[in-house]
């Protein structure tokens, strides 16, 4: 006799099944978020009203944790970041604004990239040869510009009159912007990123060069000083000529590199890999230039006007 077995039946009476709960787009929990971003946006009002200075607390906390997903990003991507001088450069750019305002967030920025740069060249050790470093070393400019440094512009707008209120405009007018792009807009064009690591390199090669003119570069004087005025503006000169030296081989290596990727294209942009290298070219002929200015102002007697009031 055959072995019956019996086949299992769906309880039609069980009701109507509930739909999956749809998804949020932005893949969180959506009114939590709203109630963080209320909380931290009332945070702000009152951090801005009344206590104004507070805000350089506010941004010494947040720089880190935004600096960190960041480069924990970038590193999933197989980039290499130099993590520490970032974090310190970025605590350097926020707090020096407080006593030495534009010159000190600058003199940070700057000191922070020279110091990554190195970091980045020797951070594997003296005897191995660095790969990537120019991918590397534009990504952590951008960084350092794209977090750090513009955030310190709030910094910087808090010491003026009726800093809290301007601080609190620029936050809604970035918030509002990146709230239009995600869902209005609802797509990212694929060559910003791109076109955004090729614009950081000439503005900070170019403006290392203006550097170079208005002496705003890191510089160890205090034994200059010591030294009579004969023997210093000998030094002096001597200094310029070096630094020319340097500007030639920016300019001798940056065609060097250059000639050699120019057949390749940068992804999503088209454009040859030879333009990443055009600004250290630039850059090299105005330190050279600037250099000679130098150099003619002190056999003149007479000091360079710095172009940067």
């Amino acid at each position: 006799m055959a072995d019956q077995r019996a086949t299992p039946v769906a309880d039609t009476n069980a009701g109507p099944t509930e739909p999956p709960k749809k998804a949020s787009r932005a893949g969180r929990d959506l009114p939590a978020a709203i109630g963080v971003g209320v909380l931290l946006g009332g945070l702000a009002i009152v951090i801005l009203n009344f206590a104004p200075k507070g805000w350089l607390a506010v941004l010494a906390v947040a720089m880190p944790i935004a600096t960190h997903e960041v480069v924990r990003r970038l590193r999933e991507a197989g980039y290499a970041l130099p993590v520490i001088p970032l974090l310190i450069g970025g605590q350097a750019m926020i707090w020096l604004t407080w006593p030495y305002g534009t010159a000190g967030l600058l003199g940070a920025y700057g000191g922070t990239i020279v110091v990554c740069m190195v970091w980045r060249l020797v951070g594997h050790g003296q005897r191995e040869q660095p790969v990537n470093y120019l991918r590397d070393i534009s990504a952590t400019v951008l960084l350092a510009t794209w977090v750090p440094f513009f955030a310190s512009f709030s910094a910087l707008l808090i010491f003026q009159d009726h800093g809290g209120s301007r601080t609190f405009t620029v936050i809604v007018a970035v918030v509002f912007y990146q709230v239009f792009g995600r869902y209005v807009l609802n797509s990212s064009p694929t060559w910003t990123e791109s076109l955004a690591l090729v614009l950081v390199l000439y503005v900070t090669l170019i403006g290392a060069a203006v550097g170079v003119r208005d002496a705003g570069h890191i510089g160890m004087e205090s034994l200059l000083v010591l030294v009579p005025e004969a023997i210093r503006n000998r030094i002096e000169l001597l200094i310029h000529v070096l630094v020319m030296c340097f500007g030639a081989a920016m300019i001798y290596n940056g065609f060097v590199l250059g000639s050699s990727v120019a057949s390749y294209k940068i992804p999503n942009l088209g454009l040859p890999e030879a333009i990443r290298y055009v600004p250290l070219v630039l850059s090299g002929v105005l330190i050279i230039s600037f250099s000679v200015e130098h150099v003619m102002a002190l056999v003149q007697g007479k000091e360079v006007v710095p172009s940067w009031h």
